[in-house]
């Protein structure tokens, strides 16, 4: 148990799994009868869990007739446990769920509470149509989006300074920046296995000019398209520009083994805050494109985050009111700030730029990420199984030698079962 955790240990009773930890402090109340019993899943790190039981305190403040049990774990283990929760229905009453979740529990718009159902609760004004279309299914607001997302390129400058080196645009700037941190044992780059998948799959719109799905949401990509991605990521790794995905450790960023790294808009502080605490000069690089082209196609947007509320709940009023509370709030504004994406309420929005929190890292790869009208990512690219069949050919062919073409004709299979 984490150091959080067991500063919430006075608070906190332990359930459902071991590693979960029940949050809610007893509020005093006239009679514990009258209280309502709300359950809160999420996942995070140290300072996430930190702010997030700060924040259903001062909710339980605000409503003591309602104690909330608070379930949460670092991002490791959790989708298998929310699996396990949502087929054995014991899923919490409010929770934070991943955006491919939707397609994954509720294709058929079934999967979770109608939000629109609640919307003498739940104040969904504050959020704009575009954004509220992504928690539809079958006509249902299944999950609110917290905030938007993208892939986004990250560079140690100081390290590309030390080389003289300019900010990378291309996919050659990679490799040219390779023959000369190598020798000193530093990857230009790096990703962890959903990053690099995506990146790759970047790489293989842009040289072949086909995305990775059609029109109808099937699989466009052929076997061409697959060996053009393992045989990129052999010569990514072959040449030093990045280590395989078995090998990545995202502490090397601190120790600049990396001198940068593909990741989210939401990680920014959570993979280069130390860096930047250290006086390093992190700076947003363009998205990676072909050289002659001015900006990269390829790359996709998707909400970071998303809430969404249980359709077992037996308090749906008051799982609309924390829910409400964790979007709209000042309170909750002001403790989250942009750790989880900039707020796309425009309430909480208007709040943590009055507290002049709209700076830093992430808050420019938000803007770069706003620049460009980039498409949606589709549900499938994030399916973990996928990326594992994908991986488990490239590791294949990059370190035991097996045949491209022979691999991409049988991936090509693989993946196309996805879609079968």
């Amino acid at each position: 148990m984490n150091i959080i955790k067991k500063a919430a240990a006075g608070m906190c009773a332990a359930v459902m799994l071991t590693s979960f930890v029940s949050c809610a402090e007893d509020s005093v109340v006239e009679s514990q009868e009258q209280q309502i019993e709300i359950s809160f899943s999420w996942w995070g790190n140290d300072a996430r869990n930190k702010y997030t039981l700060e924040a259903v305190e001062k909710f339980e403040e605000l409503h003591p007739d309602i104690k909330v049990s608070c379930n949460y774990s670092e991002w490791s283990g959790f989708e298998m446990r929310n699996q396990v929760w949502m087929n054995s229905n014991t899923e919490s009453d409010v929770m934070q769920i991943n955006y491919g979740w939707l397609d994954t529990y509720s294709a058929d718009g079934e999967g979770y509470y109608d939000l629109g159902a609640l919307n003498s609760t739940l104040n969904l004004s504050y959020i704009s149509d575009k954004s509220l279309s992504y928690g539809y299914r079958n006509g249902k607001l299944n999950a609110v989006p917290i905030a938007m997302n993208a892939e986004t390129v990250y560079i140690n400058k100081t390290i590309f300074d030390k080389y003289g080196l300019d900010i990378p645009k291309t996919w050659d700037d990679f490799f040219n920046a390779a023959k000369v941190m190598s020798k000193d044992g530093i990857y230009p780059l790096s990703a962890a296995k959903k990053s690099m998948w995506l990146y790759l799959e970047t790489y293989a719109e842009q040289k072949s000019g086909k995305t990775f799905l059609n029109a109808r949401r099937k699989l466009n990509f052929g076997k061409e398209e697959f060996a053009e991605m393992l045989t990129f990521y052999k010569k990514l790794v072959d040449e030093g520009v990045l280590p395989p995905v078995e090998r990545y450790e995202r502490l090397r960023l601190d120790n600049e083994e990396y001198a940068g790294s593909v990741a989210w808009v939401s990680d920014a502080n959570n993979y280069f805050g130390a860096a930047i605490e250290n006086g390093r000069d992190i700076q947003v690089a363009p998205y990676t494109a072909m050289a002659g082209s001015e900006t990269g196609t390829g790359w996709y947007v998707k909400p970071a985050t998303m809430y969404a509320i249980s359709k077992h709940t037996a308090h749906p009023e008051e799982a609309a009111m924390l829910l409400n509370f964790l979007l709209n709030s000042e309170e909750m504004a002001l403790l989250q700030g942009v750790e989880k994406g900039i707020p796309l309420s425009s309430a909480a929005r208007d709040y943590i730029k009055s507290a002049n929190m709209l700076e830093g890292l992430q808050y420019t790869a938000y803007q770069e990420m706003d620049k460009y009208i980039l498409p949606q990512l589709p549900t499938i690219l994030e399916n973990s199984s996928l990326i594992d069949v994908f991986f488990s050919y490239a590791k294949a062919v990059v370190f035991d030698g097996a045949d491209i073409d022979e691999s991409a004709d049988a991936l090509y299979a693989e993946i196309g079962e996805f879609f079968s």
